[in-house]
């Protein structure tokens, strides 16, 4: 089942209506003034998701990589490596109805019945991992992840803007401060 939902899980990763978690830690010791140079990791290019969707996702990277000053290259500085994964979650909501009833005529104040509605919401989170390995030395220096609430049903123009979005909020905080 798992194997069957991940084409779908990064087609709607950066969708919903929840915000996105992003966070990163990277290895202090690592030089990133001196990386310039990337190209993606054969697991990447094959990451087993929906072919719309890897390119999508590798096209946002490129472009933020650019955006750093990386260029891509056949002996790279840095590979660039992607992981996805898919979690099924729940959430239970308790409604209590009833219970007192007004004042009585004799006896005051007095307990009614009540009744308790639980709702349970069922939603899967997807998380991406973009993993920044140090090419001479096969070290892994920096990794961002993103993580949202899925939701399969937006149009693909929405579908690419938010995977856009996400990955240039992963990589905001790149090179780390003082590095």
């Amino acid at each position: 089942m798992k194997r069957l939902f991940l084409p779908l899980l990064l087609a709607a990763l950066f969708t919903s209506c929840s915000s996105l978690k992003v966070s990163y830690d990277y290895d202090k010791s690592a030089p990133f003034a001196t990386y310039k140079t990337y190209q993606f990791t054969s697991e990447a290019l094959s990451l087993p998701i929906q072919e719309i969707s890897r390119q999508r996702l590798i096209t946002a990277i490129e472009n933020e990589l650019v955006l750093k000053g990386f260029t891509k290259s056949e002996k790279p500085d840095v590979l660039i490596d992607i992981k996805v994964k898919a979690k099924e979650m729940q959430t239970a909501t308790a409604n209590t109805s009833g219970g007192y009833y007004g004042r009585g005529y004799r006896y005051g104040y007095g307990g009614g019945f009540s009744t308790t509605t639980i709702n349970y919401d069922s939603y899967t989170e997807g998380t991406v991992f973009i993993d920044m390995i140090d090419a001479a030395k096969s070290q892994l220096v920096w990794q961002g992840r993103a993580v949202k609430t899925i939701d399969p049903d937006l149009s693909p123009e929405k579908r690419e803007a938010n995977i856009n979005n996400g990955v240039k909020q992963v990589f905001y905080q790149y090179p780390p401060k003082g590095k």
